[in-house]
């Protein structure tokens, strides 16, 4: 690809850091949990056990944000973290 100045044209790519967008949305799931009176953690975990959406409230867009965290990295992340290894 070129330019209009004849020069090759440079890709652009953002690069997303997985777990900063997965702890975001992780946290915007807690606080619609929360605001809407449920016990956010109990969610969120009877979430991850089951791959059940329906344990996350539709309040603030929160159980389509949450469907777009990988569930098995998340918990693999969460597990190291736990543990304090990398």
């Amino acid at each position: 690809m070129f330019n209009s100045a004849g020069g090759k044209t440079q890709p652009f790519t953002i690069v997303k850091d997985k777990h900063v967008e997965a702890k975001q949305i992780l946290r915007e799931v807690y606080i619609a949990l929360s605001e809407k009176g449920y016990d956010p953690i109990n969610q969120i975990v009877g979430y991850l056990l089951s791959e059940d959406p329906t344990y996350i409230t539709n309040y603030k867009n929160a159980r389509a944000l949450v469907r777009h965290i990988d569930r098995d990295e998340l918990l693999n992340e969460l597990v190291k973290n736990y543990l304090g290894v990398k």
